[in-house]
């Protein structure tokens, strides 16, 4: 019965990482520039936010999500500021003129740090997690702790193993995209990254002037 509910984690996991938003292209593009490890260490990064946002909705961990819910503001701010700084240095960088492997630590450590707390400044996700284990019958109160431990292993899993297919897909042909191809993802992916940061800044000023008129 345990496994059922590792099982459903990874189908939960796979299903909240699916959608390729600003983290999503931040992956896609250290995977082209920096190469396959950087690529699913930088995913590594997003599953593990996700797994937090799993922990907190299973166990019902009321302070973690109380507080982040209450500084969703200021995060998703920080977050739209990242992504334009994020956007910009990417539009306006030249890109290599090819591809290369970066594995030290330091790319590692900055590829892990930018899609955890990139994907952090987005606490509505818990909200998310909640109405899916409350559909799976499990969350806060109900949960027993070896399902909901398992629950949010195969969260973590299944995030993982998208992350891990995506990266190791676009390493099979980075080597076959020319200096010209590589331009143009800098750029477009610079773009993607800006137009999202300032999107997120504009909804979230919207949406904190509309709450207090």
């Amino acid at each position: 019965m345990v496994l059922v509910f590792f099982l459903k984690g990874i189908a939960v996991g796979a299903i909240i990482a699916v959608p390729v938003g600003p983290v999503g292209v931040l992956c896609l593009r250290k995977t082209v520039f920096d190469g396959k490890l950087t690529g699913l260490v930088a995913g590594l990064g997003a599953a593990s936010a996700d797994a937090l946002f799993g922990i907190t909705a299973a166990f019902g961990l009321t302070f973690i999500s109380h507080w982040l819910l209450g500084y969703q503001v200021q995060l998703r701010l920080a977050g739209g500021c990242y992504l334009l700084y994020a956007g910009a240095r990417a539009f306006f960088s030249p890109p290599p003129a090819m591809v290369g492997e970066h594995h030290d630590t330091e790319t590692l450590m900055r590829s892990f740090a930018s899609t955890f707390v990139l994907s952090i400044t987005n606490p509505i996700t818990i909200v998310a997690f909640l109405g899916i284990f409350a559909a799976l019958g499990l969350s806060g109160r109900h949960a027993t702790l070896p399902s909901a431990a398992m629950l949010v292993a195969g969260v973590w899993t299944g995030s993982l193993l998208w992350w891990l297919i995506l990266s190791f897909g676009i390493g099979l042909f980075r080597r076959a995209i020319g200096p010209r191809q590589l331009a143009w993802i800098s750029r477009g992916s610079g773009a993607v990254l800006f137009v999202s940061g300032a999107a997120l800044l504009a909804i979230t000023v919207v949406r904190y002037l509309a709450r207090l008129v």
